[in-house]
């Protein structure tokens, strides 16, 4: 299995957006289409490249440039053959395409005109507001100080990218702009050359030395640590001072609309109870007394609460994932690093922040892989009882139940095979089974998954002699998987299935992520905004995204009971199913398409279109009028 909770948690990804969301954000629209070239309709339509390296990925990163560039010079001739023989009409694939071209023309260092129009060809591409404003700002304050001191290093440079840098955010709107701004701050806080090169080791050097090559996708990852380490980092002060000098000028908290679109349940109201499962990674049921649901008639070896499976796809026990003596000795210190990269994403000083900082800050590239798998670790760990808290805040009708996935934590991840795909097709159809033979009304999945994770899951373990060999394996696996989910969700017609759009800023349809690309009537796909309605900087989108709800730093509560805010469309689907269940606990005759209807008649339309969010008392409203009777 080679899906992953939709985790938006700051750390996990913190280092590897410092140069996307300082740099530019990566977007773009078509070119001048000819008709010889080929039509790109979902990302499976897009050639792979392989790229032979002799030695370690390290080595190559921290090479000289005649090295480096040798391996670059092919790269960049791929990305330009895309760019120019493929009709791609994906924005997202176009920015990352157009991503790859700016980093490797600013390694070149003698490309400064070319790549202030790469940088302007992706900022003209931008859909959300933040991003397009924000869009190449440090690229053009690193180009503007190299030609005011005819330097790319020392003092003056480093004064003149600053002076640059700190004007082109000053006339910023805030209000529009600010998470952003502070999302970047953090990055640029925590970021290492230790972390940088860890992540490597991480992630790249296991699939290195099984191929000894790397496909197109690490070796873009490679090209952006290199601009990380050879660009990005020297600048890492001015760039702290600047970001740190704006946030503490405009960090005014935007206003709030949730509270008052909110509904509260109370005991006195005419409630029915509502089965709700939180199909994730488990959740924690003792910090919801009363609000439990219990099987009165297991089956034989059956749990009463839950249907769970292991890493491998066979059953196994309990809501909540269980925890080794070491790792329960390790959950205190971590879900209070949990805490301080969540508090670093809104730029709090509080004591779990700083004392992350001075971790990372002390931690050798050696000790990087080990906490990124024991932060993955737990960050799943605490995944589904966050999203179950959601879920179940200001409704005492709702009636928790589990479908525990047991996710894949590893760095190297378990070796996918058809024997595991077709066990886990086996595995979702058993859930929903149990789910409709327990009468679960909603359920609620904050995770997904696309081919281009089981290409890496193969590369990873060195599996296919190739990209493009992977590329075909991944398509038999994922399809495998794909159908058996799309058929299980399809046999529970009388369950409403709400997930979570995903946190790849890219359009879930053309990357064919499960299940947010799937169209069904008993399924909603949700995207996420902010404390203000405003799309948030993650967010995946797409046809089959029909409302958005808050997903940033949404509060809930981990294992054990303590508090934590977490961003993530993970959050934004549990709001939805928040407010299905309600609908559900007033009138219970609710089928999935009406009570589909409700949530997405009563959301609001922004100006631009973009945005659909949710508004509780307003689908309850609906709701009266549809059903008055219902409700007295």
């Amino acid at each position: 299995m080679t899906r992953s909770a939709l985790r938006q948690i700051a750390g996990l990804a913190l280092f590897t957006l410092a140069a996307a969301t300082i740099l530019t954000s990566p977007t773009a629209k078509s070119f001048a289409q000819s008709s010889a070239k080929k039509v790109v309709k979902t990302q499976d339509d897009l050639p792979r490249f392989n790229y032979p390296i002799a030695g370690t990925a390290t080595a190559l990163l921290t090479s000289d440039d005649a090295t480096f560039n040798v391996f670059a010079a092919k790269v960049q001739a791929d990305v330009d053959s895309v760019l120019s023989d493929y009709e791609i009409q994906d924005r997202a694939t176009l920015r990352r395409l157009l991503s790859v071209r700016l980093q490797l023309q600013l390694l070149a260092g003698n490309e400064d005109k070319a790549a202030l129009e790469t940088a302007a060809r992706i900022r003209d591409l931008e859909d959300k507001p933040d991003a397009r404003l924000l869009s190449g700002l440090q690229t053009r304050a690193m180009i503007e100080a190299h030609a005011a001191t005819g330097q790319t290093s020392g003092p003056a440079y480093e004064q003149a990218f600053a002076t640059d840098y700190a004007a082109s955010l000053k006339p910023l709107p805030w209000a529009i702009v600010g998470n952003r701004i502070k999302e970047a701050k953090s990055s640029a806080e925590i970021i290492t050359p230790a972390l940088i090169l860890g992540s490597v080791q991480a992630a790249i050097e296991p699939a290195l030395a099984k191929s000894h090559q790397l496909s197109n996708d690490l070796a873009w990852g490679l090209i952006g640590d290199r601009l990380l380490l050879q660009d990005i980092l020297p600048l890492k002060a001015e760039t702290v001072a600047v970001l740190t000098q704006e946030v503490a000028a405009n960090n005014v908290e935007k206003p709030d609309i949730w509270e008052a679109r909110e509904v509260t349940l109370t005991a006195a109201s005419k409630l029915t109870p509502v089965k709700v499962a939180i199909w994730d990674s488990g959740s924690d049921l003792s910090l919801f007394p009363g609000r439990v649901y219990s099987d009165p008639h297991p089956a034989p070896g059956g749990d009463p609460n839950d249907l769970a499976f292991d890493l491998k796809g066979f059953p196994t026990h309990g809501y909540l994932l269980p925890l080794d003596a070491p790792q329960q000795e390790q959950y205190p210190g971590m879900r209070d690093e949990l805490k301080g990269f969540s508090d670093l994403q809104l730029s709090i000083d509080s004591t779990e922040a700083t004392a992350l900082k001075q971790k990372l800050a002390s931690m050798s590239a050696a000790q990087i892989p080990a906490f990124i798998e024991q932060l993955e670790f737990f960050s799943i760990y605490s995944h589904g009882t966050h999203v179950a808290g959601i879920a179940a805040r200001g409704n005492p009708a709702i009636r928790l139940a589990v479908g525990r996935i047991t996710f894949d934590w590893h760095n190297i991840p378990l070796a996918p095979s058809e024997e595991l795909s077709r066990r886990t097709a086996a595995d979702d159809q058993a859930y929903v089974d149990w789910f409709r033979s327990n009468h679960i009304r909603v359920v609620n999945m904050s995770w997904g998954g696309g081919p281009e994770d089981y290409e890496t899951a193969l590369e990873k373990n060195g599996i296919g002699k190739d990209a493009a060999e992977r590329k075909a394996i991944a398509t038999k696996l994922f399809t495998i998987e794909r159908n058996g989910l799309y058929h299980a969700i399809q046999s529970a017609p009388g369950i409403l299935f709400i997930c979570a759009a995903g946190n790849a800023d890219s359009n879930s349809s053309f990357n064919e992520m499960i299940p947010s690309s799937f169209k069904l009537p008993n399924l909603l796909t949700v995207g996420a905004v902010d404390q203000a309605g405003d799309e948030a900087s993650f967010t995946s989108y797409g046809d089959t995204v029909l409302v958005d709800a808050d997903g940033y730093q949404v509060e809930s509560v981990l294992p054990g009971g303590y508090k934590v805010r977490f961003s993530g469309t993970s959050m934004a689907s549990p709001n939805t199913v928040n407010l299905a269940a309600k609908l559900i606990a007033l009138d219970p005759e609710l089928t999935p398409v009406q009570t589909i209807h409700l949530i997405v008649a009563g959301a609001t339309t922004s100006k631009d279109g973009r945005r659909h969010n949710i508004d509780e008392k307003q689908s309850v409203d609906l709701l009266h009028a549809m059903h008055p009777a219902s409700l007295r």
